[in-house]
């Protein structure tokens, strides 16, 4: 059934193509374009709304020399642009363009373009190719993530643990809530000082700028990792106090809750959930899906805890085996739609990074569903071998003969009553008959009725292997967890790689055709719209030798494409007063063409030079 919800989410239609983690869409001007005048600014615009830098963008000379630009604004007052001027005599030649943003679900990006000014330079600043973030820093935020889950798993799911299946030994579990609490504390400590420089793309010791800090506490991963904390306060006092009453109250437990659901916000308000479709209801699922986490894998170490000495009362058993179910239920309705958030098509699953992690999380989650339903059927059959008398008092020591009785509640919940004088009292159910009076007692007897079972220490550690397997099994599930939190989902990767195909496919294919005859030399530049196949427009500009725009009477441009034998293809041009043009160049296939360009100066001197021109799909 959840197999068969799943493909049906991935084969609906998305809503909206964008999904977290911002793609750019756009830039002005357009990467690898050739403008006639230095624009007076640069802008981006992307597929959500982005956070911006101090040093979002880096513009570079022909020479490599950092160019002076106003600081980061959004255009126009839209979240999802980014723009900054530039200077006036930007000058002639590529300029390269490098920014960084941090996209709404906190997560940074970053890549580089270049456009040119009257014509490309001979030289120009490389485009940065190498990492987009410090490794080092990256590792330790990473790790500092992947702490925090499974702190977070202590914490809320041992509490969960005490609440729900009510053990009758509270103490050796106290640890775990210990470890949980400051080891969730120290995590967000550290992703709180890591923030700048995981943004920026910076060494870690750029976590000692005080003024960064500052930066990171106004923005929103900022206030997420300090509501955390401050939770993780009220959450200390509310364990303290129900500690020393013994048991939690149902104020406590009322209390508890909250603070466990706004412990799972502080994740959802700053992660995946918070950006692309359906935000309100991806950030509820963020959540139930977190807390189902917790529960069942924090109750899964606290219940390995307790039986490391001995077997927990069959009744607690069963309480999480309950909890287990339900929790397990909720992880799969929510990662079910939570992977069709992320994907958006079946075929991201294996074309994506992002699908590749979710199909190994699923094998682990598979590998944890196999032991926890050993687990399960172990639980089940122990509760179907007890009797109903031992299911309420889990275990009945043999009276010595004589000795005075006890008196226990009855099955029924009403008190035990005495028999009357004379009256024989029947045996117990369970209990074995005492030997006559006089008669002895073997030795295998008396042992029988000593020693316990080795039945029970058999249970338990059969018990302890396979929550340990399960244990092993979620703590790589927490791991690829953590990975998948800082990978672009599949639906926004593919978007992505959509818009950087479109970007790789030129807008225009500028050509410059030097040439020179009968003492006339000159640059012909021609332009042509869109540079793919079918109809195309082309215009061209005469220049003289000193740069400035010059007049010939007659210039012509043929196309020819060896490779299919095609052509030529004359494009009549027509004198537009200062350029030639023409809106009406069909050229039916991609690849390179070669561009024939004959300019006439004089009523017998012309030349004809040849430029290659590739023409796109």
């Amino acid at each position: 059934m959840l197999l068969g919800t799943f493909l049906l989410l991935l084969l609906l239609p998305g809503a909206d193509p964008a999904s977290a983690h911002a793609a750019l869409r756009a830039t002005d001007p357009a990467d690898g374009s050739v403008v006639p005048a230095a624009p007076r600014g640069v802008t981006l615009t992307f597929t959500e709304s982005v956070g911006l830098l101090d040093d979002s963008f880096r513009v570079l000379d022909p020479t490599g020399h950092r160019v002076p630009t106003g600081d980061a604004e959004h255009a126009g007052g839209h979240a999802d642009t980014a723009r900054i001027s530039l200077p006036a005599g930007l000058g002639r030649g590529t300029f390269t363009v490098a920014w960084r943003v941090v996209s709404a679900d906190s997560h940074p990006v970053s890549g580089a373009f270049t456009f040119s000014v009257g014509a490309p330079s001979a030289t120009a600043a490389p485009v940065p190719t190498g990492p987009a973030e410090d490794p080092l820093t990256a590792f330790l935020y990473g790790s500092a993530r992947g702490a925090a889950y499974l702190a977070a798993a202590l914490l809320i799911g041992t509490a969960a643990f005490v609440a729900v299946c009510r053990p009758t030994r509270v103490r050796p579990l106290r640890g775990l809530l210990r470890a949980g609490g400051w080891g969730l504390a120290g995590a967000t400590v550290l992703l709180l000082v890591l923030r700048a420089p995981y943004e920026t793309g910076d060494g870690p010791s750029a976590a000692l700028d005080l003024d960064a800090l500052g930066r990171t506490l106004t923005g929103r991963p900022g206030w997420a990792l300090l509501a955390r904390l401050v939770l993780l306060a009220a959450s200390a006092l509310l364990l303290t106090h129900a500690a020393r009453r013994g048991r939690p109250s149902r104020t406590h437990l009322a209390l508890g809750a909250v603070l466990a659901v706004g412990l799972a916000l502080t994740w959802a308000a700053a992660e995946h959930a918070s950006a692309g479709i359906q935000v309100p209801l991806a950030m509820t699922s963020s959540v139930v899906h977190l807390l189902a986490m917790a529960a069942w894998l924090g109750g899964l170490t606290a219940l390995l805890v307790l039986l490391r000495r001995d077997t927990p009362p069959l009744a607690t058993v069963t309480r999480f085996s309950r909890l287990a179910m339900l929790s397990v239920t909720a992880l799969a309705v929510t990662g079910l739609y939570q992977s069709w958030r992320g994907l958006g098509t079946l075929t991201a699953l294996t074309d994506t990074s992002y699908g590749r992690l979710l199909l190994a999380k699923l094998a682990a989650v598979t590998v944890l569903l196999t032991a926890a339903d050993w687990s399960r059927r172990w639980v089940a059959e122990r509760a179907r071998s007890t009797t109903p008398v031992e299911r309420k008092e889990e275990l009945r020591m043999p009276q010595p003969v004589g000795a005075t009785r006890t008196k226990t509640p009855a099955p029924d919940g009403l008190t035990e009553r005495p028999p009357e004088a004379g009256t024989p009292r029947p045996p117990e159910a369970g209990t074995p008959r005492p030997p006559k009076t006089g008669t002895p007692r073997s030795p295998e007897a008396a042992t029988a009725l000593t020693e316990p079972s080795s039945d029970g220490d058999a249970h338990r550690r059969a018990l302890r292997r396979s929550v340990l397997v399960e244990v092993l099994v979620a703590a790589v599930v927490l791991t690829l967890t953590t990975v998948l939190t800082g990978t672009l989902p599949g639906r926004a990767e593919a978007e992505a790689r959509a818009t950087r195909q479109a970007a790789a496919l030129p807008a225009t294919s500028v050509v410059m055709a030097p040439f020179g005859v009968a003492g006339h030399r000159g640059t012909v530049q021609v332009t042509l719209d869109p540079a793919r196949t079918g109809d195309n427009a082309v215009e061209a500009v005469v220049y003289g030798a000193d740069g400035g725009l010059a007049a010939v009477p007659e210039l012509r441009i043929a196309f020819t494409f060896p490779a299919q034998d095609i052509g030529p293809l004359n494009a009549d041009l027509t004198d537009r007063g200062g350029y030639w043009a023409t809106n009406a160049v069909n050229l039916p296939l991609p690849g390179t063409w070669t561009m024939k360009v004959t300019v006439r100066v004089s009523d017998v001197d012309q030349v004809t030079v040849q430029k290659p021109v590739r023409v796109a799909r």
